[in-house]
């Protein structure tokens, strides 16, 4: 026993110090040195591009670096949206890379590699891709009769620069009779949010330059054998629905890209507005409003009432009996507000429109409807909301405002143009080249002159209602497009936030050079 421990002991002892010897003699085999790290910089965190233009970045690698040729260099960006798509643009250390990449926030990354040792060194920046439609006003316009999108850039490089006719050479169908052009964030495919719609043809439109494709037709969107072209597409909820012609039609899109169906009014034909609560973000039964032009009266339109859990409802019924159901369902929240008692039957619809305007400062919005009946014009606020009170809304139907506009200036007149606030109780009308400011909170009704343009003729009077946190303040901003008489036309914009909506001492920001504007909205920036 004594004998193999003593063995063991001399075995492991002779085994260590050949060790030693072995690592004494293999130091002498290395060349050792300080390491020497480059020292990326040179290039700033956030730079920014076009597409199509030059990207050039010439970073520094410091004074302790060694030359070029003892490095590998890789350029790689990744997408920051879902797909995280990885692209190698460069493998030289100054970056000279024509930009071929969709518009969009990516990381880049910069990788410098020794090649004697295999150490890297890496750098990464935010860049920001962008084309000269990421973000700005696109401009509708009839160029003799000729639909034209026209846009004015609010990219930082080139802000305030117009580009014409942007979809003539990209195989979008020319059509005539422009109506709207729309922007849908949610209720769509986001890789076509944009949609033209026109007297001849609608269509979706490409979020990278706008760019098309067979598919975006608005056919593509139908379920019937008629060819629908809608005066706008109004949302709400899990559905959609658009007025062509005197046929009012919904699309539903819980769950699945659904397709507009059979014309929602069978025995009456709808004039061709669509009203909703477009204040609110979160809307299950959502209820919109139509205007029966051959009964005079309000409908409303709630897709969801006909199911068995609601009580199996007619989902289209007139106002006065959408009151009754509300009222059945969610008792004292079914129906609020005292402005008016019955709704109005035997008047002429002449305008609708859905606003953020909420006496309450909630999110029930309001939709404004001017009615005539003969030389008289009246006004009613009326509140849609939601059948089940789901979240944003906290009653059903709100009767929230009347009031008579026959003692306003010129009110009659054809071709007037109108538009209402999201900001305060107001309303806007345009006559020739004249605005004129209602408060609504007034009694009685008076137009105000707010300015009026020269020799022009305004041809777009509204307030573009943005969908961004970040630019809800710019939803109260005036937006006026005019002609002037023989001549170009003309955007303006004016800000309504700092007067609270009184424009009369107001300098708009001003954009020329368009054909006669009929919509403008603004692309905002989508990260």
């Amino acid at each position: 026993m004594k004998m193999k421990n003593l063995y063991s002991h001399l075995c492991g002892g002779l085994l260590l110090g050949l060790l030693i010897i072995a690592c004494a003699e293999d130091m002498g085999n290395y060349d050792y040195h300080d390491l020497i790290e480059p020292e990326i910089s040179g290039v700033k965190e956030n730079p920014s591009v076009l597409v199509y233009d030059q990207l050039q970045l010439t970073p520094d690698l410091g004074e302790n670096a060694k030359s070029d040729d003892q490095y590998d260099f890789e350029w790689k960006v990744i997408n920051q949206d879902e797909s995280s798509e990885v692209t190698v643009i460069g493998n030289t250390r100054n970056l000279d890379y024509t930009v071929n990449l969709n518009p969009g926030k990516y990381t880049l990354y910069f990788t410098v590699t020794e090649k004697s040792t295999g150490l890297y060194w890496q750098k990464n920046y935010t860049l920001t891709v962008s084309d000269t439609t990421t973000e700005g006003w696109m401009v509708l316009c009839s160029d003799n009769g000729r639909a034209r999108l026209d846009m004015v850039s609010m990219v930082e490089v080139v802000k305030g620069t117009i580009y014409r006719d942007i979809l003539k050479n990209n195989g979008t169908p020319q059509w005539n009779g422009p109506r709207k052009i729309q922007w849908l964030s949610q209720m769509t495919d986001a890789n076509s949010p944009y949609y033209l719609l026109t007297d001849e043809g609608a269509t979706r439109l490409g979020k990278n330059n706008f760019e098309w494709k067979e598919e975006y037709n608005f056919t593509y969107e139908v379920a019937v054998p008629q060819k629908l072209l809608p005066y706008s597409i109004t949302s709400a909820g899990f559905g959609k629905v658009i007025v062509s012609g005197t046929e009012a039609y919904y699309c539903e899109i819980m769950g699945i890209d659904g397709l507009y169906g059979s014309a929602v009014n069978k025995k009456f034909k709808v004039a061709p507005y669509v009203g909703t609560n477009v204040s609110a973000s979160m809307i299950y039964a959502a209820i919109y409003l139509l205007y029966d032009i051959d009964n005079k009266r309000f409908m409303a339109y709630c897709p969801l009432m006909a199911f068995d859990d609601l009580g199996g409802y007619n989902p289209l019924v007139d106002m006065d009996e959408m009151g009754e159901i509300a009222t059945t369902i969610k008792g004292n929240a079914g129906v609020v507000g005292s402005a008016f008692d019955k709704y109005p039957v035997g008047y002429d619809c002449v305008y609708m429109e859905n606003t953020k305007y909420d006496p309450g400062n909630g999110k029930m919005g309001m939709t404004y409807t001017i009615l005539a009946d003969g030389n008289r014009r009246y006004l009613y606020g009326i509140q849609v909301g939601d059948l089940l009170l789901y979240a944003d809304c906290t009653y059903v139907l709100g009767k929230s405002y009347y009031g008579d506009l026959s003692g306003c200036t010129n009110i009659t007149k054809e071709g007037n143009l109108y538009a209402f606030s999201s900001l305060k109780n107001y309303m806007y009308y345009a006559v020739g080249g004249t605005v004129y400011r209602v408060d609504l909170s007034a009694s009685p009704l008076r137009a105000e002159e707010q300015f009026t343009l020269r020799g022009e003729t305004i041809t777009c009077l509204k307030f573009n209602l943005y969908q961004k946190s970040e630019n809800a303040s710019r939803s109260f901003d005036l937006i006026v497009g005019s002609m002037k008489n023989g001549g170009e036309g003309t955007l303006r914009v004016y800000n309504g936030m700092t007067t609270e909506g009184d424009f009369r001492s107001v300098e708009p920001t001003v954009y020329t050079g368009f054909a006669k504007i009929v919509d403008a909205t603004y692309r905002e920036r989508v990260n």
